[in-house]
């Protein structure tokens, strides 16, 4: 099993013939409601490959949040640890998207209710998971709370560093792997609690090459399939996703990278941060066809 401790959002997704400069006001060309949030992301991306997954986050008591439960339902997420709060929106991130790239406004919302308190309601289901999954997008002591107590009761622990902030130093004791993508990875290493030691525990993701890890001392890439990409949107989050499920399922991790990198390589094929997220049988087709 699966337990994904992170966050939801409702992507408001906006696109341009290009980005608007200060004061000015464009023709948009299309517009869509989408389901994101690293946290919901990478829950679907394991439960649409088969895992048995507990998502932890926090809700509004609004339409966004009402619709996003039932969603989430329909995916196969377990969300008994979903839940709404009244004082507070279900977040958003507002994004615009042009030129082959996008720019993004987050507003947090519901998501800075996931507290150490909430994560303490949810041990139970971190205490049973295989595999536990953070990210930054929540308020950084529920990420520690949630390492924790999956630490004691000796699941993988995943981090992925998104968005990017330093991580604290003792967090390394914690973490089995951290999955930064290129950037984060460099961040990272620059940052002065970084040691060499940890180069073993970073997966890194690198777009269109693929993905990067430590063999036998020396960092080995996993190079991804050529695809025609329709948008980049969740692609790191479709390989935590995918990633978790490998090792859920007792994968080696060079065998649970490959079959990550071939995930995010296909979600890049469709619209929208879950959008493109394989199912185990598409991934199993696309695996054939790749490797052919």
């Amino acid at each position: 099993m699966i337990t994904v401790v992170g966050s939801l959002n409702m992507d408001l997704v906006t696109r341009v013939d290009r980005f608007p400069k200060k004061g000015e006001t464009l023709q948009g060309t299309a517009f869509a409601t989408v389901f994101g949030g690293k946290g919901a992301n990478q829950a679907v991306a394991a439960s649409r490959l088969g895992s048995q997954v507990e998502l932890v986050g926090r809700i509004g008591e609004d339409e966004f949040g009402h619709s996003y439960h039932s969603y989430l339902k329909k995916q196969g997420v377990f969300v008994s640890h979903v839940k709404p709060v009244t004082h507070l929106s279900t977040g958003t991130a507002s994004i615009t998207v042009s030129e082959d790239d996008n720019s993004i406004v987050i507003v947090k919302g519901a998501n800075e209710e996931v507290t150490p308190s909430a994560v303490k309601q949810a041990t139970k289901v971190i205490q049973a998971c295989n595999v536990l999954m953070v990210q930054l997008e929540i308020p950084i002591e529920a990420v520690e709370s949630a390492m924790e107590i999956a630490k004691k009761a000796d699941a993988i622990i995943i981090l992925n560093p998104a968005p990017f902030q330093p991580i604290p130093s003792h967090w390394w004791q914690l973490v089995d792997y951290v999955t930064p993508n290129e950037h984060e990875a460099e961040e990272l290493r620059e940052s002065p609690e970084f040691k060499s030691s940890y180069e073993e525990k970073l997966i890194v993701t690198e777009g269109s090459k693929g993905a990067s890890f430590m063999n036998q001392g020396q960092r080995q890439l996993i190079p991804a399939p050529f695809v025609k990409v329709e948008d980049t949107t969740g692609a790191g989050d479709t390989f935590n996703g995918a990633l978790a499920t490998g090792l859920d399922r007792g994968l080696d991790v060079k065998e649970a990278i490959q079959r990550a990198v071939v995930a995010a390589s296909f979600s890049v094929t469709a619209f929208g941060a879950q959008g493109g997220m394989p199912t185990e049988s598409e991934l199993e087709v696309f695996l054939e066809a790749v490797q052919k």
